[in-house]
């Protein structure tokens, strides 16, 4: 790991030994739950029964060793030109050598910002208030700068790399597995925490659409795959409630008085080693804490709808404008998934590719090249939010 932190790791000042017995014992709550492993097929060749029990029992799983040492590679060439061309202050048109930043040109939301080991939704109206409970902010070190991207929207624009994980074979056949052979996307970004830097992400879930549907249930409002570039501990990553996803509505706040702080009872960190995939249900109560510690990580989120979630349904509003979803969105949005494919092809011609059936039924071609690329400029627009 070359990337040099900008400031040196803080802690989390007179609650540190408290937070660091929480994080000790959520490890060992998150090995014993039996939710992680490589990613297995049975003699018919569908995802193991035992992979898909325990991810609907918990409501996440860690899949291990997906991302080999070649694929981690590239998408750490690409990071490290990401992180050059990121903007040199909040709203600058152009990054510290003089670049036209990333993203500058974009109509879609690209770039998050928050102060150092700060929180910036907890406790506000933002993404329509589903983070209810503001999380503690450690006191950064005097050298931090103001503000701090965390958080990268619309990331397949930006790396030829991610999008060729994002078609990964043994993923998009968990993706079909658990949302069915016509699932859709949702939304793609890329988590940042730094080392003494990285913000926190209050407690929420994120579905907002489907919670009153009578047809709702524990998979209504889909999945996140979180990649893991450098892998992720409990002091970095990202924290989930086992079982939530079943819940419905949680109540975050009385959760947080009863626990007497955001260290939430009972709640889990997914600890992946670089390489490693989780996957989460978007409906689990989840959030992570600032990253205190001397780590980076480096998450690649891509999500995945049932077809039938978004059909004809009213957006959330959060990730794209509102709007009713009918088949000519989906199809739009889900041409990345065509192009992702021929990327990887491309990239892995060793490897066998994944047949995506709503395009394999249409005879439907991709073909990735410069102009498809091109394309995929503010492709984020038309996020399948809900």
């Amino acid at each position: 790991m070359n990337i040099q932190s900008k400031s040196a790791p803080v802690d989390y000042g007179p609650a540190r030994e408290e937070m660091a017995a929480y994080l000790k014992a959520g490890e060992e709550k998150a090995y014993a739950l039996g939710n992680r492993g490589p990613i297995r097929y049975d003699d018919n060749g569908a995802v193991a029964q035992d992979i898909l029990d325990a991810y609907w029992r918990c409501g996440f799983y860690v899949f291990e060793g997906v991302l080999g040492a070649e694929e981690l590679a590239d998408i750490e060439v690409d990071l490290k030109e990401i992180l050059t061309r990121l903007p040199k202050e909040k709203d600058a048109p152009l990054d510290a050598q003089g670049r036209p930043a990333l993203g500058a040109d974009c109509q879609a939301p690209t770039l998050f910002w928050s102060k150092p080991l700060g929180d910036p939704f907890g406790g506000t109206d933002l993404a329509n208030g589903r983070h209810p409970v503001k999380m503690t902010e450690p006191t950064p070190a005097q050298d931090a700068p103001d503000e701090v991207v965390y958080l990268i929207l619309g990331s397949l624009q930006f790396s030829d790399a991610c999008l060729r994980t994002y078609a990964h074979p043994d993923l998009l056949a968990v993706a079909a597995a658990v949302n069915g052979d016509d699932f859709v996307p949702f939304s793609d970004a890329i988590f940042i925490k730094e080392p003494g830097m990285g913000a926190s992400v209050a407690w929420h879930q994120d579905g907002t659409t489907l919670w009153d549907s009578p047809t709702w249930d524990q998979g209504s409002h889909g999945f996140n795959f979180m990649g893991q570039l450098y892998g992720c501990t409990p002091a970095n990553g990202v924290w989930v409630l086992p079982g939530s996803h079943k819940l419905g509505q949680v109540d975050i706040k009385a959760l947080v008085a009863e626990a007497g702080s955001e260290r939430l009872t009972d709640a889990v960190p997914m600890v992946c080693a670089p390489g490693d995939v989780a996957i989460s249900n978007r409906q689990a109560l989840h959030g992570s804490f600032a990253n205190t510690s001397t780590d980076w990580r480096v998450t690649l989120n891509m999500g995945f709808h049932r077809r039938a979630s978004v059909m004809g349904v009213m957006g959330g509003g959060i990730h794209s404008a509102p709007a009713v979803y009918d088949d000519a969105r989906i199809k739009e949005r889900s041409r990345i998934i065509g192009y992702a494919i021929d990327a990887r092809k491309q990239r892995f011609p060793d490897e066998t590719p994944f047949a995506y059936k709503p395009f394999a039924d249409a005879d439907e071609g991709h073909r990735w090249d410069d102009a498809a690329r091109e394309s995929l400029k503010d492709y984020n627009l038309l996020d399948l939010s809900i």
